[in-house]
């Protein structure tokens, strides 16, 4: 997985590159970005991690819980909304899937969290001008998401999640104008608002909150 993070970076990379100091001066969809509306799908990777927040008890203990993380998948449709030259509006729906592996305090146990999300953010993409055919962009914004593996109404099961949780967005990219389409692959920090757990039976834990890292992949 790092070699195809690699390979992505280098292209992005060369391809930049070559729009800034090569003779090659085509424009690919030069009328792309004056489209009112503009439709798109992305695929892309995820890991996800958690944020404690401990009570006085494990904090003096010094017993932190152990989180292995895992790689997971998004998946998604784009709607893009053009304001003006250098900022859109844009809607994201999508689905993700993780896993995260914790140990509790006063345990060898490893316990296993399988998270289906459906994932709705709602951003603003800050863009620089375009120059040739590409063009970087920040963005950033607000999201909701419905936690399809919830077991926030099953007693009998030790760390208990939330259904639905608010987040808050920030990441970077960069627009390619490739031929037949603009590619835009992007990195994204996502980090949860509300306190996700239910309750615990360890008693050392007064809130958690997810934080992810999205690196996603555009088409539109």
């Amino acid at each position: 997985m790092k070699k195809f993070f690699v390979i992505v970076l280098l292209f992005c990379v060369q391809f930049g590159y070559a729009q800034i100091f090569g003779g090659d001066k085509i424009i690919n969809n030069e009328n792309f970005d004056k489209q009112r509306w503009s439709w798109g799908y992305y695929l892309g990777f995820n890991t996800y991690d958690f944020k404690f927040k401990y009570n006085d008890e494990i904090t003096s203990n010094g017993n932190d819980l152990i989180i292995e993380k895992t790689m997971g998948f998004n998946v998604g449709l784009v709607g893009n909304l053009r304001l003006n030259n250098n900022l859109d509006l844009r809607l994201e729906p999508g689905v993700t899937f993780n896993t995260r592996n914790f140990r509790p305090p006063y345990s060898q146990d490893i316990e296993e969290v399988n998270s289906t999300y459906v994932h709705i953010p709602l951003l603003l993409k800050f863009s620089a001008d375009r120059h040739n055919n590409f063009k970087p962009f920040v963005v950033g914004g607000l999201s909701t998401s419905i936690n399809l593996s919830s077991n926030e109404n099953n007693p009998d099961v030790d760390t208990r999640l939330k259904t639905n949780n608010y987040h808050y967005e920030v990441g970077l990219g960069i627009d390619l104008y490739l031929y037949y389409f603009k590619f835009s692959p992007s990195i994204r920090g996502v980090f949860t608002i509300n306190n996700e757990m239910v309750e615990t039976q360890y008693q050392v834990v007064d809130a958690m909150r997810s934080q992810a890292v999205f690196l996603n992949f555009t088409f539109q």
